[in-house]
């Protein structure tokens, strides 16, 4: 199959000087993006076991070509091509479907069938691993994935995450009919899975969903419309629905599993009445889905149904905050392949310090992004293993990460954009795409609104899970034995200061209007101490514990917009971490406390 009229020139090709195109700087195609990321290559030490990185390294590797390479021509050709609903068939029967672009289904070949990321959390077998995936490694993958295609991710996040509250709330009668085709690894019997939520009643607004559900013997029906469905055609979705006599709000609502096919083979009555059209996520289908006395499923306790889907929602959360980190770190390389393989002015534009500068605010936050995640997805390993610590701890990262990284990766990818130039606002380049896609981060899931009124007034007010924060912080600063004492002294106490600000927002209902500063202050505090903290273990390069201080003096340190800089040592950090060789101890030291 032909994957574009244009032939996307990477950053390793020499230019013919006779060549007029020679004047336009290179993007990342044909890269490996693994290979590229000398931030995720250094830390998989700290986050993974030996072993399970020396089983999965190489399929790290293969997935970074992959998305440098095929995938990403497969994602430029997918979003030009939207799925289109086919609402009836010949003989005028409502037998909607969707019709999906070739390069589409041969991203969901490489995603379900070969790399099985719907499966690796719940099943040995992928991979070569004899066990599930720890988290930590599913969403390494999941980050090497969207640097090339954002859209599929949601089916297979979804498909993942409803896996996870089948098997935990689910009847053993349900698990039986459910399990073995949502785990398949032979894409002709595998049933991919969604979440159907927003109503036009019941957004955030969670308890002012409408859609009725009857019993009628050893099944429900589920009447209702719901507003927007990603995945509109999945093989089952999970949805909430309020059993008739229930009470109103969240307390009357229940979970269901809703087929879309029936045990018998035929439709189950509900139908695709439209499909969105959206600002971006273009490549997979948004649909609106209405309910006639549908099938479905009740998982669960009919009385607990909030409470287990936010189960799915917040994993779905922590997967936003991994999209956006991918995101971000996609428009990094970008602005730097760019910046570095463009001549203006009889100079090449990475010498420029204003450009310098100008990429510094686009890498902070995306390592940031980076550590944030690899905390979040191993302290959800510890929980998963047991640890009462590790489940406070990930209550209030994952609405952190999802908050501030998806918040992050909209200036970061118009940053990307600019970069480039009136290029990175044409269709052909990758630039336009991340732009449109940043933006759905901050809207999926809750909005930022509702994260940051979840980290102050629940995870903090509520769940005092602040204190769990507060205990790993306190440890890292402990292991990062290496630190100047003075730089040590300036992250404990911005971190302090962060802790007593959430507890006074969280505390007074007044100040509600000031959370998402209290939330920023949390995870700009944090992200500080976890990078100075892995910036200073052996074996990982040292240029983390620079971007601690830029976090520190940028996000977290009162300045006078108006006052004479005192950045000399900014200069010569930016110099070290824009450079190619390695940054040592010693070297970043020295500037922690100029």
């Amino acid at each position: 199959m032909q994957m574009s009229a244009r032939d996307f020139r990477s950053s390793t090709d020499v230019a013919d000087p006779s060549d007029p195109s020679r004047h336009i700087s290179h993007d990342c195609a044909g890269l490996n993006f693994f290979d590229l990321d000398r931030g995720l290559r250094g830390l998989l030490g700290l986050y993974l076991s030996r072993e399970d990185r020396a089983t999965l390294e190489p399929h790290f590797h293969r997935l970074g070509e992959l998305a440098g390479g095929r995938l990403d021509c497969l994602a430029r050709i997918a979003d030009k091509h939207a799925p289109v609903l086919n609402p009836r068939d010949a003989y005028g029967r409502d037998e909607d479907w969707i019709d999906y672009h070739p390069a589409y289904r041969e991203m969901e070949a490489i995603a379900f069938g070969d790399f099985q990321f719907h499966a690796m959390s719940h099943r040995g077998g992928v991979l070569g691993m004899n066990r599930p995936l720890p988290a930590v490694a599913k969403y390494v993958f999941q980050y090497l994935f969207v640097q090339s295609e954002f859209g599929l991710m949601c089916p297979i996040s979804v498909t993942d995450t409803s896996t996870h509250l089948i098997r935990k709330f689910g009847s053993d009668e349900l698990k039986a009919y459910l399990l073995p085709k949502m785990l398949s690894d032979d894409m002709a019997t595998l049933w991919k899975g969604t979440q159907f939520m927003t109503e036009k009643a019941g957004g955030s607004d969670v308890g002012a969903i409408e859609t009725v559900a009857r019993r009628d013997g050893d099944v429900w029906r589920l009447t209702g419309d719901k507003w927007f469905c990603s995945h509109a055609d999945a093989d089952v979705a999970l949805m909430l629905a309020r059993p008739e006599g229930a009470p109103d709000g969240t307390r009357g609502l229940a979970l269901f599993a809703l087929p879309r096919r029936l045990k018998d083979g035929r439709r189950n009555s509900y139908r695709i009445v439209r499909l969105k059209d959206k600002l971006g996520t273009k490549s997979m289908a948004s649909g609106e889905i209405r309910l006639d006395n549908a099938v479905a499923y009740l998982v669960g306790d009919v009385t607990q149904g909030l409470k287990q889907m936010m189960e799915q929602v917040n994993l779905s959360r922590l997967s936003h905050g991994v999209r956006a980190a991918a995101m971000m770190r996609r428009c990094v390389n970008e602005a730097k392949v760019s910046a570095s393989s463009r001549v203006a002015f009889g100079q090449n534009v990475m010498d420029f310090p204003l450009l310098r500068r100008q990429l510094m605010k686009l890498i902070v936050p995306t390592e940031q992004a980076l550590s944030m995640v690899l905390v979040a997805a191993r302290a959800m390993d510890d929980a998963n293993a047991g640890s009462a610590e590790a489940r406070d701890l990930l209550r209030i990262l994952t609405p952190l990460v999802k908050y501030r990284a998806c918040r992050d990766n909209i200036p970061v990818a118009t940053g990307a954009m600019e970069v480039r130039g009136g290029n990175g606002y044409i269709e052909e380049w990758v630039q336009a795409r991340l732009v449109r896609d940043a933006h759905v981060g901050v809207l999926w899931e809750g909005t930022s609104n509702i994260n940051a009124l979840d980290i102050i007034q629940r995870a903090v007010g509520k769940s005092g899970a602040h204190r769990a924060l507060a205990a790993a912080m306190q440890d890292r600063l402990g292991q990062a034995k290496n630190l100047p004492e003075p730089f040590a002294r300036r992250l404990r106490l911005a971190f302090d200061r962060s802790i007593a600000f959430a507890e006074r927002v969280a505390a007074d209902r007044e100040s509600e209007h000031v959370a998402r500063l209290a939330a920023s202050a949390l995870y700009h505090a944090a992200s500080a101490i976890v990078l100075a903290w892995e910036g200073s273990q052996p074996n990982v390069d040292a240029r983390r514990l620079l971007l601690a201080r830029f976090v520190l003096e940028h996000r977290l340190t009162a300045k006078d917009p108006l006052a004479p800089a005192d950045d000399a040592w900014e200069r010569e950090a930016i110099d070290l971490v824009l450079g190619d060789a390695p940054v040592s101890l010693e070297q970043a030291a020295t500037l922690l406390v100029a």
